[in-house]
């Protein structure tokens, strides 16, 4: 029940970051962003979890926050260039390092909603591993064995 929740309450999120997003230039990119995850976390409310698919997703998300950290007055600039200043005070991103900033966070955001949902495929499915192609039994064995 809290997964069910979480699920729900992070797809009605991703639905107003992705409408938010409707008036960029690059809203192609955002709207597709966040529509993936909502649909992702939507899907999850009624017990449909991929575990691959959370991977890749998640592998791009961080890619392109890597990316975004080091943009000409991204996150690495707002951090020790600007020291800091708030990203939050008005919508409009009248400052450079604003929506670089706002854009990095957000990816962060998504890829850990569908990094949990990736864990909890395990636990839900029947008590699996969250890792593909591994069974819960399998890996402890495999764990013990290192010991």
């Amino acid at each position: 029940m809290p997964l069910k929740i979480f699920n729900a309450v992070f797809f009605i999120i991703f639905l107003g970051f992705a409408y938010v997003n409707l008036n960029d230039p690059d809203a192609w990119l955002w709207v597709g962003i966040y529509m993936t995850a909502a649909i992702c976390c939507g899907m999850a409310i009624f017990k449909r979890f991929y575990p691959k698919l959370y991977l890749i997703i998640c592998a791009f998300y961080f890619i392109y926050a890597g990316i975004i950290f080091f943009y000409k007055d991204g996150v690495w600039d707002w951090i020790v260039k600007y020291h800091t200043p708030g990203i939050t005070e008005t919508m409009k991103a009248e400052k450079p390092w604003i929506e670089s900033t706002r854009e990095f966070f957000g990816l962060l955001i998504a890829a850990g909603a569908l990094m949990i949902n990736f864990f909890a495929a395990g636990r839900v499915k029947g008590k699996k591993s969250a890792l593909p192609g591994r069974s819960a039994e399998r890996t402890l064995t495999w764990s013990k064995q290192k010991l």
